[in-house]
């Protein structure tokens, strides 16, 4: 997608989208634009975030290989790495341009690389300087401006930490904060050690929200389930069938939104069921209860009609990326983790492990891999 006039959010009371919102998180190598067009075709609802994208490289980078984006994906917010006010102002200007539904200023990521770089969870050490970043931001753009932030890192103590980045973003015109509840440790851990060592503090992020009414904050960090994610938000925002809310609020306030990161991805299934509990954020569509016709012997049973469509669609996709030059794996490698735990999922993963590596290989790979499903589910119905 090419430069094109900004897509137009439904906010709520704090200027962001209409809490409650369901999101994927931004992952480095992993939520690129073919993993993106693959979601939104799980969820509707969810909101979906790129790689970080450092603001340098989109100054100086081929802008449409970084920033171009499938219309589909809406909505989609660009994750933005860098410290420099300034030149995070003008990419967010551009991202603005090619249709981005929101700018995410990256506080959280604790890689070596990013350090490097003078961005990521090391500027949880200068909170004036991500508040200059933050206000140059909103002062270039229409669209919410956000940040996604650790709750510390290193030997910061993490109630005043995290209560000095916020105050001064919120300050800065921030239009949402989503905390991952960890501490990153810059010396020592790795970054997947970073996200599964340090101890998660949800009640940290609740009694911040209680402390913050009129501001968007949002959860991330270990949410593995999405009846655990629903835990954290207000009962009263989600629809009656929804079970086992609020229950992580009790010493806070509800948050306003969940973001899921690893887990969307190994179990992308999972995404399928989120539109049940979550209004869109663009269009404030409401909810939609998932179509379901015994398809499945496992959590997500929903109609053959929509695997078809699942399929068809990105059979269709992968065949024009492979017109334009682009290779089959570079589409199916995000599509392994969908079927978790369904009859004829261990065949699935192997035609897509095995078979999309060929240089040859097309669109019929995936028809093959979902049909392994079908052809296993309706077996195993017909012995039932």
């Amino acid at each position: 997608m090419k430069e094109t006039a900004q897509t137009t959010g439904k906010a709520g009371k704090s200027g962001y989208f209409k809490a409650p919102v369901f999101a994927v998180a931004p992952m480095i190598d992993w939520t690129d634009r073919h993993y993106r067009f693959f979601a939104r075709q799980l969820s509707s609802h969810a909101l979906l975030y790129t790689e970080m994208i450092v603001a340098d490289a989109i100054l100086r980078g081929d802008r449409e290989k970084l920033l171009g984006h499938d219309a589909s994906e809406h909505p989609v917010a660009l994750q933005l790495g860098g410290s420099d006010p300034a030149k995070m102002a003008e990419a967010a200007r551009i991202a603005e341009g090619f249709g981005y539904d929101e700018i995410n200023m990256n506080v959280g990521c604790p890689s070596d690389r990013v350090q490097s770089g003078t961005f990521g969870a090391c500027l949880m050490q200068e909170p004036a300087l991500v508040a200059d970043c933050i206000a140059a931001m909103k002062a270039a753009v229409k669209i919410p401006v956000t940040v996604k932030c650790r709750i510390g890192v290193d030997d910061q103590d993490p109630e005043v930490a995290l209560r000095d980045l916020v105050q001064r973003v919120k300050d800065a015109g921030t239009d949402a904060v989503w905390v991952h509840a960890r501490k990153a440790w810059l010396k020592g851990l790795s970054p997947r050690e970073n996200r599964e060592i340090p101890p998660l503090d949800y009640g940290l992020v609740h009694r911040l929200k209680a402390e913050n009414a009129n501001l968007f904050i949002g959860l991330n960090g270990g949410l593995q389930r999405l009846d655990q994610a629903l835990s954290h938000l207000d009962p009263l925002s989600l629809p009656t069938r929804a079970t086992g809310t609020g229950a992580e609020a009790a010493c806070g306030a509800p948050l306003d939104g969940v973001m899921l990161g690893r887990a969307a991805y190994h179990d992308s299934g999972l995404l399928t069921a989120a539109d049940g509990y979550f209004v869109h954020p663009l269009t404030g569509a409401e909810p939609m209860p998932v179509d379901r016709d015994g398809f499945s012997d496992h959590d997500h049973k929903l109609s053959l009609d929509f695997w078809s469509g699942i399929r068809d669609a990105m059979a269709d996709y992968a065949a024009a990326h492979i017109e334009n030059g682009g290779r089959l794996i570079h589409v199916t490698r995000h599509m392994v983790g969908l079927f978790q735990g369904w009859p004829g999922a261990r065949r699935y993963r192997q035609i897509l492990s095995t078979e999309a590596t060929r240089k040859d290989a097309g669109p019929q790979v995936i028809h093959a891999a979902f049909d392994a499903v079908f052809e296993a589910v309706t077996a195993r119905q017909a012995a039932e």
